[in-house]
């Protein structure tokens, strides 16, 4: 049954250019076409994919200026270089008790990849190799670009990876990877649960299907009284198994937003999480000029873990993103730079506020660590560990 009218006018943000207008143009031919080839119907989750990730003219894999201030959005790794100092100290107990190498997936601007090797090569802790699992060739070359700016001598540790190894140990880290897998829109009402999708109708047009198979088995496992609609995504927890058989000592740490299953799906948010994100506008609206807007939504922590779980790996620890930099010892480094004048070192301490307050970064962001074979318990959760909380 259809639901809702076409979507395509979004008046807040600025207005793209004549070029960024014929791109997001001719991936939407791509996306009618689609739905056509698939008798009229595609889920949510596969427009999504093909808008974030369709070659040469989704999101992330076309050509568009993402991250900083000239972008979309900024992440934690591009307000402050104390991100990810604090960070090379949980990168370095991993690797000291797995193997020296990290796996970075979706490694955005590049400045966490370069800027953790720089702290780790201060703190006597390089990996042997810093591996860059990206699909992006655009994203790719500003990674070298950043990596040869920042770190030319370590430059060469760098390698980029097309997919997944087939084995590893060692450190895998995802800052702001899980909010951008595809996820389904799923319906709950009184007489079924449906799963969210988009037909074509002069405009991109809401249509749902009832849920079925392993999408209908999680809906009905979550605390969700009709009439609800969220997101579940399946994506999401086939990586975090796939991790699983691939892992052989190590741990996976994932920054991201979110919360656990017992307040993603809280009754006062039954319209979702999804957003949309162009030029440091949000907004609602995914259909309003597919593969210039970043398409995200929040993580379910709870079904990160049990997934991990599922799959044989141990929650090591889960935190928000304030209390895992503290651990870390953030203020420590901030305090460090007192002595570099006046300017820099307030300009850091807003960067460094930005991600401590719980009115921003803080709380919100989440921290989750899964892992084998470790025995020490991990730095960044030695207070305030939630995983009791999951």
């Amino acid at each position: 049954m259809t639901n809702g009218k076409p979507l395509g006018t979004n008046p807040s943000p600025p207005q793209p250019d004549a070029a960024a207008l014929a791109a997001s143009s001719s991936l939407c031919q791509r996306i009618i076409a689609e739905i056509h080839d698939a008798g009229g119907w595609i889920s949510f989750a596969r427009f999504m994919e093909l808008a974030l990730y369709l070659p040469g003219l989704g999101y992330y894999s076309g050509g568009a200026h993402k991250f900083g201030a000239g972008g979309d959005f900024t992440t934690a790794p591009e307000l402050t270089p104390l991100f990810a100092q604090s960070l090379a100290a949980q990168a370095a107990q991993v690797m000291a008790g797995a193997a020296r190498q990290i796996l970075e997936a979706g490694a955005g601007s590049g400045a966490l990849a370069a800027e953790l090797l720089l702290e780790l090569e201060r703190n006597d802790a390089l990996p042997e190799r810093y591996l860059i699992l990206e699909l992006s060739g655009e994203l790719r070359q500003r990674q070298g670009e950043a990596l040869q700016s920042r770190a030319p001598h370590l430059a060469g540790r760098v390698q980029w990876l097309d997919t997944l190894p087939q084995r590893f140990s060692g450190l895998v880290l995802g800052n702001e990877v899980l909010d951008a897998m595809p996820t389904d829109l799923v319906v709950w009402r009184d007489d079924g649960i449906y799963r969210r999708g988009v037909t074509w109708d002069e405009g991109f047009v809401w249509q749902e299907r009832p849920a079925t198979d392993e999408l209908l088995v999680a809906a009905l496992a979550l605390p969700v009284t009709a009439p609800y609609l969220s997101e579940i995504n399946l994506a999401a927890r086939a990586w975090i198994a796939e991790w699983g058989r691939i892992l052989e000592r190590g741990a996976i740490l994932l920054i991201d937003y979110g919360y656990p299953a017992h307040e993603y799906y809280l009754p006062e948010r039954d319209n979702g999480t999804l957003m949309c994100h162009y030029r440091h506008h949000a907004h609602g609206d995914p259909f309003w000029l597919p593969g210039l807007n970043d398409l995200t939504a929040h993580v379910d922590f709870t079904a990160i873990a049990e997934a991990g779980f599922a799959a044989g790996l141990s929650v090591l620890g889960y935190t928000g993103q304030a209390s895992f930099l503290f651990n870390c010892g953030i203020t420590d480094r901030l305090e460090r730079l007192q002595g570099s004048g006046d300017r820099a070192y307030l300009s850091e301490a807003r960067s460094v506020g930005k991600l401590i307050s719980p009115a921003e970064m803080g709380e919100l962001f989440k921290v989750i660590v899964l892992g084998r074979g470790l025995e020490t318990p991990l730095l960044g959760f030695s207070r305030g560990d939630r995983v009791h909380a999951l």
